[in-house]
């Protein structure tokens, strides 16, 4: 028997992938467990492959998986004696199931919690995201739930063991039926406060693929795939979020830069060295459409910002919170024609705004940088030496590489070499190491 994949196996594969994430959100809304919930996709998803190479795919496949999970729920529910009374609640009407029609019982239970947001997608998003769970968690929970990933992908894109991820992703789940997690956008102060959690998972994801931090590959596109993707959903999602439209500008311009930061080897090609003609002018235009709607927002009156981990403030007219702030920084970026040509005043000035609002000692280090760009590296290595002192960078190798670069602009080669190799000690990514050896060595084209 041929081990290549059926074309109907490849369609069963590619429907699932788009519609996992709203399958596993419509049948949490029934059983309010999202680990029951993906169990019941799952189930639903192996009928497909039992039926649809028999059978035909069908007009609609997303709506008869969706159709499928749901019948699998209410059987669930039916098996299961403490759930009589929520049977009566969704009012089910056993003549229409016959008839193999499953009934939208989301509209009395949804208008019973009066959630600001109805949405299931945006309900398990905060699910998958709650802060109960460590950040590791959250996001291989997320990529399971909402992108239809399995363990094996999931462990792949991070470099881990399968067994590890399965174990994240288990655990969760029960750590949110053990802490009876409900089901639900959080609302009011508590829904801003939870939103730095999720809009931290999405960002975690997209930049463990946009920069790897361990392995043989610096960039690992398909996390950076699944977290645009995330980004955009949650964008629609929430569209008057000035926040939210934040982190799909930043995302949209980072990823415009992808093909650009390697060569044709898979070596590192650093910003200063990139074909600007490669980078993709769509995301690069989706990127500053948001980012000019996310300002747009920010300036109305009472609009509200969150830094990471902390509660909501009022926001003066026309500030960014941090995503938005990352955004207008890539736009700078993409709208210079060269490094030369980059407005690098406006960048130190983004970044004295995002220090002031979320600050840590690598935004810091990310504004030495361009202070010496802008004003030149005798300025920016006194701000560099003064982060030399900060534990939370001892053992980070842009700290090294960044001073190397610095000391080589200034005519200090030896200490520049002597940085370069402490760097390249430090990283955890082969193809990082490599660029800094080859930095170090002199052999920098640049």
């Amino acid at each position: 028997m041929s081990s290549t994949p059926s074309p109907t196996h490849g369609a069963i594969e590619a429907v699932w992938r788009i519609e996992a994430g709203k399958i596993v959100a419509g049948v949490a809304r029934l059983v309010r467990d999202v680990g029951l919930a993906e169990e019941l996709a799952q189930d639903a998803l192996v009928a497909a492959l039992e039926h649809w190479p028999r059978d035909g795919i069908p007009d609609n496949p997303g709506a008869w998986l969706m159709t499928t999970a749901k019948r699998r729920a209410l059987d669930h529910l039916r098996l299961h004696a403490l759930h009589a009374r929520k049977h009566e609640e969704l009012g089910l009407d056993l003549e229409a199931q016959q008839a193999h029609v499953v009934p939208d019982f989301s509209d009395a239970l949804d208008a019973a919690r009066q959630d600001d947001i109805g949405d299931d997608l945006l309900r398990l998003i905060f699910t998958a995201c709650h802060p109960l769970l460590s950040t590791e968690a959250r996001a291989a929970l997320t990529l399971r739930l909402l992108g239809g990933l399995s363990t094996e992908e999931i462990a792949r894109a991070f470099l881990l063991p399968e067994p590890t991820i399965a174990q994240r992703i288990v655990r969760a789940k029960r750590t949110l039926s053990a802490a009876k997690v409900p089901f639900e956008v959080p609302r009011g102060d508590e829904r801003l406060a939870r939103l730095g959690s999720v809009l931290e998972v999405i960002y975690l994801i997209f930049n463990e693929g946009y920069a790897a931090t361990a392995g043989e590959h610096w960039l690992r596109p398909a996390l950076c795939d699944e977290a645009l993707r995330l980004a955009r959903t949650l964008a629609g999602l929430m569209p008057q979020d000035p926040e939210v439209l934040g982190l799909q500008a930043l995302l949209e311009i980072q990823a415009s830069r992808l093909h650009a930061r390697i060569d044709a080897q898979g070596r590192p090609v650093l910003l200063a060295d990139q074909d600007r003609t490669r980078w993709d002018a769509l995301l690069i235009q989706r990127g500053l459409a948001a980012l000019a709607r996310a300002v747009a927002l920010a300036a109305m009156p009472g609009a509200r910002q969150q830094a990471p981990g902390k509660g909501s403030q009022e926001r003066a007219p026309s500030a960014l919170g941090p995503y938005a702030l990352q955004a207008a920084i890539a736009a700078c970026h993409a709208r210079a024609r060269s490094v030369a040509d980059t407005d690098w005043a406006q960048i130190v000035a983004l970044y004295d705004a995002l220090a002031q609002l979320a600050p840590s000692p690598v935004i810091a280090l990310n504004r030495a940088v361009a202070v010496g760009m802008a004003f030149g590296p005798a300025a920016a290595l006194e701000l560099v030496d003064a982060l030399g002192a900060d534990p939370a960078l001892r053992n980070y190798p842009w700290l090294p590489a960044v001073r190397g670069d610095l000391l080589g602009k200034l005519g200090r080669h030896a200490q520049a070499r002597a940085e370069f190799e402490r760097a390249a000690g430090l990283t955890q990514n082969e193809r990082d190491r490599s660029l800094l050896l080859e930095r170090a060595r002199g052999d920098d084209p640049r």
